[in-house]
């Protein structure tokens, strides 16, 4: 009887795709994947290390899949990523219930870690393996959509002074080009009919290859070649390496969602120098200005509460957020990470204006989004189908990304299929959803 697996993915989509990939292996090699941990003989924790709350979220998933060694089969409990990357000393000790710890960089020795935890040894990350696995991945994502299985890089070389990737994945490192295109192939043969593309910094794909090319347009127009391909999607662009040639690809290739994932983190010079990112506030807003000139969608994402700022920057950054009039916009309290340079800045924020300063952006976003939707109310769009909540079906449209943006809310009598693409007209909006009916 083959022995049962179980696998716990926490944190980001790139995260996800490790987990995918572990599953394949596994599955590949007669172990049978189960969804109920309490069947598990052998659970996996996928781990993310990358704030503090996340910290704790995987914490607690550990603890909580802990219980079933004596509620459940379990036998075997593992931790894998970021956080077991980060930490590994401390998870040994203070969490005897594991019985060993895989980086990120782990997975190709899997098997080694069951024989050895089998011999009774407790194994320890490396960290210093193959990071871009060839394996047929288990999908967790519904099978029409494959918005979190290719990922084009890992690492990152940018150095922000408050982000722990670069110390938890290390420097950018490009996946091999003939690779990427081979799993879309696969995928789409499979039934896949949206690829969205991730990295930690998707447009700089290419740049550490021996020509210092970067080849994002390349690959998202080779991947639009292939035969089965709706949509085409790529998130997580650095904004000093979009180049007008990746913006015109965008704009021009029809397979391509005119849909920008463009984290700016702030607009105040002084404090974007302080944040270690590269670019003004002049040329950020060049780059927004002709993202809209090309009708392409910007989604970005802002940081508030580092240390340093005043209440005249985040007032800076209001303003901006106010007249550039994002379709998508997320933010975030800035968290102190340990080893990062951020950590030690003096003049940090006390948690209260924090917060307050979240709730003042969101409220002004959520204002901003509330009438951008009204204006799509008469509208005729092409939804895809992601499922039935409520009485109704969920889409969404090119300019909604899954899992991050509003979806579409269908009324319909006629029975739809997740995975089919309808002509929907808009009737409604709120702040962040939609509202529709089928356009026969």
């Amino acid at each position: 009887m083959a022995t049962k697996v179980g696998m716990i993915s926490l944190g980001c989509c790139k995260n996800r795709v490790d987990s995918e990939v572990l599953l394949g292996m596994l599955a590949k090699h007669g172990y049978e994947i189960v969804s109920d941990p309490a069947e598990a003989e052998i659970i996996f924790v996928n781990t993310c290390g990358f704030i503090e709350s996340a910290k704790e979220e995987s914490i607690d998933a550990i603890f909580e899949m802990a219980e079933y060694k004596k509620t459940g089969r379990l036998k075997k409990l593992f931790v894998t990523g970021c956080l077991s990357q980060r930490y590994p000393d401390a998870l040994k000790q203070e969490i005897p219930e594991v019985d060993g710890l895989m980086g990120v960089s782990d997975y190709g020795r899997i098997f080694e870690f069951l024989k050895e935890a089998d011999g009774g040894a407790r194994p320890m990350c490396t960290g210093d393996g193959e990071r871009f696995l060839k394996a047929e991945r288990v999908l967790t994502t519904p099978s029409y959509s494959a918005y979190v299985n290719i990922r084009i890089g890992d690492g990152c070389s940018n150095r922000c002074t408050y982000c722990a990737i670069p110390l938890i994945r290390g420097p950018y490192r490009s996946r091999p080009y003939d690779d990427i295109l081979e799993e879309c192939r696969a995928l789409v043969a499979r039934g896949v009919t949206e690829l969205i593309f991730i990295a930690q910094d998707t447009s700089r794909y290419g740049n550490d290859f021996p020509a210092h090319t970067l080849l994002l347009p390349r690959l998202l127009r080779e991947a639009s070649e292939i035969p089965g391909v709706h949509w085409v999607r790529v998130l997580y662009c650095y904004p000093d390496t979009v180049t007008d040639e990746l913006l015109r690809e965008i704009r021009d290739n029809d397979k391509i969602v005119k849909y920008m994932d463009l984290p700016l983190q702030h607009i105040d010079d002084e404090l974007l120098k302080r944040m270690n990112r590269r670019g003004t506030s002049e040329e950020i807003r060049a780059l927004i200005k002709k993202c809209h000139e090309y009708g392409i969608l910007v989604r970005t994402t802002m940081i508030v509460g580092f240390p340093g700022e005043t209440d005249a920057q985040f007032e800076t950054l209001m303003n901006f957020v106010k007249e550039s009039r994002f379709e998508r916009l997320g933010a975030f309290t800035y968290s102190p990470e340990e080893g990062t340079p951020a950590c030690t800045m003096p003049d940090q924020v006390d948690e209260d204006v924090k917060n307050q300063r979240l709730d003042d952006l969101m409220m002004a976003q959520q204002a901003i989004s509330a009438e951008i939707n009204e204006s799509r109310v008469g509208s005729v769009v092409e939804a895809l189908i992601d499922g039935e909540e409520d009485g109704a079906y969920i889409a969404r449209s090119a300019l909604e990304a899954p899992e991050s943006d509003g979806v579409i809310r269908i009324a319909a009598d006629k029975k739809l299929t997740p995975g089919e693409y309808v002509r929907v007209r808009i009737t409604g909006a709120d702040a962040y959803d939609l509202m529709g009916v089928i356009e026969e």
